[in-house]
């Protein structure tokens, strides 16, 4: 290692004699080429290597992720913030708008500006905050990863927006440091980087004992939403569905019913029902087991705690139940799930 910035290549590869190397994008690539070494890209165009082993993000999941989560909290306006010229934000951005136009809305993109003088952010701050106090509220901003994320919420300040109330705001990285250092905490969709890298790194050992070229990407997958405060709200005027909404949130570790809920309102369990289908695209009971499964999602993944403390901490009768009730609502088994962060 040496003390040079992230634009430089590293020195004298050859006489370092390596056996096989995991690399961010190098200008010599083609001079490591010739060396013949064992090499898997972590490149910002996974494109432009059409012939290695590289390293990627499912921007098709993280934007399905992302979308739903916005939507699960009842924005119908919503907004991607990103860069112009990155392949991987250009991705996610065309996959958000293609789930978000699914649901019959429409999705605005900051145009981010091409004049290296306008990007500087003291400029380009004023830019967004101007396009976000133009967007209709409230609404729900995807931006391609946390430290957009954190100049999404900084230019609401600007523009005397409050977030999340006008507008919610939702990361990619789930990166503590500014996840919890964003004014507000950002919520952040959090990906397997560590298992990809384990994989990369066996895949490298494999290429270094067959001497033989392997082309397969290893791709990054979202595993949850780390919901923070920055999208902890239900966009709503209506009063009802909001007492519904927070009778849920406040007592889902219970197990509680739809006869519960309905009894936090003053109206018809029909019209209850009528309500959250027409505002959250789902019922009150599926409301139920969504949050209860995002809870389960986050202790799997964050948390060290073992399944039957995590069942014991929800209520369910046995083992046997919150298996049954994981698998049937995302596929998986509790243990596969939790593999997703090693």
């Amino acid at each position: 290692m040496e003390p040079r910035d992230l634009q430089s290549d590293l020195p004298k590869l050859k006489d370092w004699n390596p056996d096989g190397i995991i690399t961010r994008h190098l200008q010599s690539l083609k001079q490591l080429l010739k060396l013949n070494i064992p090499t898997i890209m972590v490149p910002h165009n996974p494109e432009k290597y059409p012939n290695m082993t590289v390293v990627k993000t499912d921007g098709e999941s993280i934007s399905r992720m992302a979308s739903d989560h916005l939507i699960s909290k009842g924005f119908c306006n919503c907004g991607f913030c990103g860069y112009y010229d990155l392949p991987w934000s250009i991705e996610r951005q065309k996959y958000f708008k293609e789930f978000i136009g699914r649901k019959k809305y429409s999705v605005s993109n900051f145009i981010q500006p091409k004049s290296p003088s306008l990007r500087k952010w003291e400029k380009e701050q004023v830019l967004m905050a101007e396009w976000l106090r133009n967007l209709p509220k409230p609404v729900g901003i995807m931006a391609c990863n946390d430290d957009r994320a954190q100049q999404v919420i900084e230019a609401c300040k600007v523009a005397e927006l409050r977030v999340p109330d006008d507008v919610g705001v939702i990361g990619v990285d789930n990166d503590d440091l500014i996840c919890d250092l964003c004014d507000h905490p950002l919520t952040s969709i959090a990906l397997n980087v560590e298992k990809a890298g384990y994989e990369a790194a066996e895949l490298l050992h494999k290429m270094m004992n067959t001497k033989k070229k392997i082309t397969e990407d290893i791709i990054i997958k979202p595993t949850h939403v780390r919901i923070r405060y920055s999208t902890d709200i239900i966009a709503t005027d209506d009063g009802e569905l909001g007492k519904a909404i927070s009778f849920i949130r406040q007592n889902f570790r219970h197990s509680i019913r739809v006869s519960d809920v309905v009894k936090a309102t003053a109206i018809s369990r029909r019209t209850l029902e009528q309500r959250f289908k027409e505002k959250l695209n789902r019922s009150i009971n599926s409301e139920i087991r969504h949050i209860r499964i995002e809870h389960i999602c986050s202790l799997l993944v964050e948390t060290d705690l073992s399944i039957s403390e995590i069942a014991y901490g929800l209520e369910f009768s046995s083992l046997e139940h919150i298996s049954r009730y994981f698998h049937k609502e995302t596929g998986k088994s509790l243990r596969e799930f939790r593999k997703l962060k090693v």
